[in-house]
């Protein structure tokens, strides 16, 4: 493998690392350790955490090192209010053209959770994902979905976990699917940002009430 091929290997595999939170938000990145771990030399490892430095996911603090980006309570509200745009600009291009099997498989997503008396909060947050990650891809936008730092705005936000209900957001997910399904363009973008919308209230409540009790 070539340097630049290895560099890039180096990144996607820390990069995974990060979002699985085998390296967790805050946490030193011991280069030698790292390396050893990976089995590589320290050189492609630095090029690659610097790559993943210039898309915030890792940063570099002078003096101490480098370490996963741990975000700020702002950061994290301006990350949740892009996705309120990126999404429901996603939302609406997927009612344009969204397919009944497409329909179909985001309501295979929740439908098995309509009777459980207790919902398993793993098991939603990976369907969770999964739903938002497919009305990004049914959306087609080319800049949304090829541009890195995008993608990662995504994923950095279901590390903040789920900060509402599953019994409340699975009414909102079929609500957005029925929009979907009727391809009312304005209202399941309207619905998208409000789901979103409300996730950011919810965060910024807890938050004040966390510095309260503190």
């Amino acid at each position: 493998m070539d340097h630049v091929g290895l560099v890039d290997s180096i990144y996607l595999k820390v990069k995974s690392m990060i979002f699985n939170q085998e390296l967790k938000p805050g946490q030193k990145l011991l280069q030698e350790k790292l390396s050893a771990e990976l089995g590589v030399s320290r050189s492609p490892l630095l090029k690659a955490l610097q790559k993943l430095e210039s898309e915030f996911l890792v940063e570099n603090l002078p003096r101490r090192g480098m370490y996963v980006k741990q975000m700020s309570h702002e950061e994290i509200i301006d990350l949740f209010q892009c996705r309120e745009v990126l999404e429901g600009l996603s939302a609406r291009l997927a009612a344009r053209k969204i397919s009944d099997l497409e329909i179909e498989k985001l309501e295979n997503l929740f439908i098995k959770f309509l009777d459980q008396e207790t919902i398993n909060e793993q098991e939603y947050a990976q369907c969770d994902r999964e739903f938002h990650k497919m009305i990004l891809e049914i959306g087609g936008n080319q800049i949304v979905n090829k541009l890195e730092l995008i993608n990662n705005i995504h994923l950095q936000a279901f590390q903040v976990g789920l900060l509402k209900e599953p019994r409340v957001t699975i009414i909102e997910h079929f609500g957005i699917i029925k929009a979907l399904k009727n391809r009312d363009e304005k209202k399941t973008e309207e619905l998208m940002k409000a789901h979103i919308q409300s996730s950011i209230e919810v965060f910024a409540k807890k938050n004040a009430q966390q510095i309260t009790q503190h």
